[in-house]
């Protein structure tokens, strides 16, 4: 384990203005922050972001990120928060780390939605700062180093897996080749490893045949490029597992087919270098055809500039050739670390190398979903390239497989979605045709064009998927929008109303849908029907018997039900007693309420909650405990009273009275208490059988465009 006073000196072995106080308070934090916690390998937990800020050490990364990498599992790990990182540290490391931090509390229904909802948080930091990015695969690295101490399998697996389909990829998007080839062998370990232990031995096999294979090569190829007079660092590597397997795999070729287990790179000092050492290179020794690339004059897209070509080289060996410069190599090892952009503390977000980078943003504005996103961003990251022009010359890079549609997207959104033909090297071809390097390709528009759901069929770029996507869903709303509609208008036809958005609007809450239209969609869609909606806007509508509820059974014929006395559906009174209900609060069955002794009018019914029972509060002997009698409700009819604001227009009471009328209510009294030029205010008598007569009744007026407002009255 690093100690505190080695990491110091780390740092200021590249940078003498480190800020060393701010390296030790973060030393200490995390330690103390970690306390007790341990690794699945038992090792203290505070070892892990020590060597996570040691990788970042090795990048010659800058004092706030270095801080970082000490601190990135305080705020998920430990009962340190965001607030305590920004008061002990600044906003710069709180932001980073909060970056950094994965989506723990959030509650998914899924592991791969979790996985989900963890990168796109993590694209969005990075897009504010790269060096969000350069921590998280610090730590990606280091947990795949300690990966083998994890008892589970499983979990095992799911982390290669995770490593090799996300941050290997993104790693090399930032140039950092280095780190990504460590992070693909480390998972292909784990993910197949009787397939890496069998090209292990076969390289081990052909280096004990070869002997000193590769000091020998070097030697020549020294010679060979010293006799054109240029100065030249060369070193030799075998490629990694991975990469052999991965390239027997694409190929569908045996070891012994490969030409380039063995890479050889060649530093040299200027640009005309590097061609003239692939000139003295191609002379010396035959030429594999097709295997030449120049990534100088077209760069890749994170940065990455070299000459790549492949020979048949001393001994007869096929050999792979890498010709760069000391800073393309720079590069090409440490990608945007090489740059060192943080001295001035500037996020540099804007170059061409992060093009990529907002692009994935795009995606992210286009996906549905977190899991929609993840699998547009492999679309978009998991690619070999193709590199076509526009007319006027700029350089477009696509994944290989892309179309003119995939080319129209990359130019523009806009250019993809009115995208009508395509013309490829002057010729007019179809929009499904594979791009070939080098292609000159014009996109032909037109203002009436729409993204066609076929075209997703054959692009292969996450952009252009993730915009054809969001366009199929909005055309499918407006068709679900428009079919909703229409079987709500005839739903309402058929109960006698008139379709209107305010009677939808009431029940927005019941259905948990934000707007009226997307209550229509959701009908539209079959999710819910036109009845469940009426019945809730109307209540009133469930009670209706149906034909046959309403046939008499023979048996029950010619038997008349037993008499009763409707007058008084009360409990709790003297037989013979004189009893009002109270035109102070109009007392309805399903209301709790209380009997009031007057002198010389018998009781008086109120509700609980009436007002006018405040005046015999100091004469509780009058009152009586009373409540409905409940099988002689139904057949009564009670008056009650309804205040209403209804909009000054013609035939707005006609609609008042046809509403009341459908729902079963009887008007016995109508009067108008104010008028303006928009509105008048009334009040309405009528007889209902119940509490939950009258509210079905205030439900459908309610819904009513013609009325403005309605409550129960009191007094």
């Amino acid at each position: 384990m690093i100690r505190q006073f080695e990491l110091v000196e780390r740092v200021k072995g590249y940078d003498p203005c480190v800020d060393e106080e701010a390296l030790n308070r973060g030393y200490v934090f995390a330690m103390k922050a970690h306390g007790n916690q341990r690794r699945a390998s038992g090792d203290p937990y505070f070892s892990h972001p020590l060597e996570v800020a040691g990788i970042l050490t090795d990048y010659r990364l800058d004092t706030a990120s270095i801080v970082t990498g000490l601190l990135h599992d305080t705020i998920e790990d430990t009962q340190a928060t965001v607030e305590d990182i920004r008061y002990l540290f600044g906003d710069e490391v709180a932001r980073l780390v909060d970056g950094v931090t994965k989506l723990t509390r959030i509650e998914l229904q899924s592991e791969r939605a979790s996985q989900a909802e963890n990168f796109r948080k993590l694209v969005l930091a990075m897009s504010e700062d790269i060096r969000v990015l350069l921590v998280k695969l610090a730590d990606r690295l280091h947990n795949m180093r300690t990966l083998r101490h994890i008892r589970d399998p499983e979990k095992r697996r799911r982390i290669a897996h995770e490593t090799m389909d996300i941050y290997a990829p993104l790693a090399e998007r930032i140039g950092m080749q280095e780190m990504k080839n460590e992070l693909e062998d480390l998972a292909f370990a784990e993910i197949n490893p009787h397939a890496r232990a069998s090209i292990l031995a076969r390289l081990s096999f052909l280096r004990d045949q070869g002997g000193d294979l590769i000091a020998r090569i070097i030697d020549e190829l020294q010679a060979t490029i010293a006799a054109s007079g240029i100065k030249a660092d060369i070193a030799g590597r075998e490629k990694t597992a991975f990469s052999i397997w991965r390239k027997m795999q694409r190929n569908n070729l045996g070891f012994e087919q490969l030409c380039d287990i063995m890479a050889f790179r060649v530093i040299v000092e200027t640009v005309e270098d590097c061609y003239r050492t692939l000139g003295s290179v191609h002379h010396a020794y035959p030429v594999i055809p097709g295997r030449f690339k120049d990534y100088i004059s077209t760069p890749k897209p994170n940065g990455y500039r070299s000459l790549h070509t492949a020979v048949l080289g001393p001994e007869g060996h096929r050999i792979e050739i890498q010709i760069r410069t000391r800073e393309m190599h720079a590069v090409a090892e440490r990608g945007v670390a090489a740059h060192w952009h943080y001295k001035q503390h500037v996020s540099h977000t804007n170059g061409r190398q992060y093009r990529w980078l907002r692009e994935l943003l795009e995606i992210l504005e286009h996906a549905v979903g977190p899991e929609e996103f993840l699998e547009h961003t492999k679309l978009e990251m998991f690619q070999d390239e193709v590199f076509c022009f526009t007319p006027k010359g700029d350089l477009i890079n696509l994944p290989v497989g892309a179309t003119p549609v995939d080319f129209a997207y990359a130019v523009h959104s806009e250019v993809g979605d009115k995208c009508v033909g395509a013309k490829i090297n002057g010729r007019l071809m179809p929009l499904r045709t594979t791009l070939q390097n080098g292609d000159q390709v014009e996109i032909i528009t037109s203002r009436a064009q729409t993204p066609s759901p076929t075209w997703e069929r054959f692009v292969v770029t996450g952009k252009a998927r993730a915009r054809i996507r969001k366009f199929i869903r909005s055309k499918e709303r407006e068709q679900y929008l428009q079919l909703g509609r229409s079987i709500l208008d005839r739903a309402f036809k058929e109960e006698g109303y008139e379709y209107s958005n305010k009677a939808l609007e009431g029940v927005l809450k019941n259905f948990k849908q934000p707007t009226v239209d997307d209550l229509c969609a959701q009908v539209g869609a079959g999710l819910l029907t036109g009845r469940q909606v009426i019945e809730t806007v109307f209540p009133g509508t469930r009670k209706k018997p149906s034909f046959y509820e309403k046939v008499m059974p023979l048996a029950r014929r010619g038997k008349k039900a037993p008499k009763k006395d409707f007058n008084v559906p009360l409990k709790g009174l003297i037989p013979g007693m004189a009893v009002h209900f109270a035109g102070c609060c109009h007392p309805l069955p399903g209301d709790r309420i209380v009997g009031v002794v007057t002198t010389g009018k018998g009781v008086t019914i109120h509700t609980i909650d009436c007002d006018s029972l405040a005046a015999f509060a100091d004469a509780p002997e009058r009152w009586i405990d009373v409540s409905w009698d409940v099988d002689d409700v139904a057949a009564a009819m009670h008056m009650s009273r309804l205040q209403l604001i209804v909009v000054n227009a013609p035939g707005s009471l006609g609609s008042l009275t046809t509403v009341i009328g459908k729902n079963e209510g009887n008007i016995t009294n109508l009067k108008f208490t104010n008028r303006t030029a928009e509105f008048f205010d009334m009040l309405i008598d009528i007889e209902v059988r119940d509490v939950k007569h009258l509210t079905d009744i205030i439900a459908a007026l309610r819904a009513t465009p013609a009325i403005n407002s309605v409550d129960r009255a009191r007094g």
